[in-house]
């Protein structure tokens, strides 16, 4: 049982960093350009320890709400008890990343759009909604008599 209760207890394999990534984050984490509503995923780097959220927040995702020269301030949903609360943590840069969970919704939105436009140039009308995949046709499975199957005597091949 661990004895320890500091702000970091319990992390030692959750603050780690990947094989063959180890030193500092690159130039291209501090050109990351952060909007307020923006959707990022908040991920610890142990690199840099000065701004690094509490390992609860690692993994999870929010909403930019205040942005200061070097950290952003995130919304995050914190289940207590039977609520959510929505718990406002101030994060570093090197910690936060864009998040992709609406990268497909913006990319089927866009593609809807053109096919709509080029739809529209034509006259005519047509459905971009998503139709969810119909049962398979009935059919009937045709099959031989039963084996039987049996272990294969062991054969060494010298």
């Amino acid at each position: 049982m661990p004895h320890s209760f500091g702000y970091r207890a319990r992390t030692r394999h959750l603050f780690k960093k990947d094989f063959k990534t180890n030193g500092l984050p690159n130039v291209s984490t501090y050109l990351q350009v952060y909007r307020i509503g923006d959707i990022v995923d908040i991920k610890a780097d142990p690199s840099i320890q000065r701004g690094m959220p509490h390992r609860y927040y690692h993994g999870k995702t929010g909403v930019v709400f205040n942005i200061t020269p070097h950290a952003v301030g995130v919304i995050v949903r914190k289940r207590v008890g039977h609520r959510y609360l929505e718990k406002r943590v101030n994060v570093r840069i090197e910690h936060v990343r864009h998040s992709n969970c609406r990268k497909e919704f913006r990319e089927r939105s866009l593609h809807n759009k053109q096919q709509w436009e080029e739809a529209k140039k034509r006259g005519e009308k047509i459905n971009v909604k998503r139709i969810p995949t119909a049962p398979r046709e009935a059919h009937v499975v045709t099959n031989d008599l039963p084996q039987t199957l049996r272990p294969l005597p062991f054969e060494t091949t010298i």
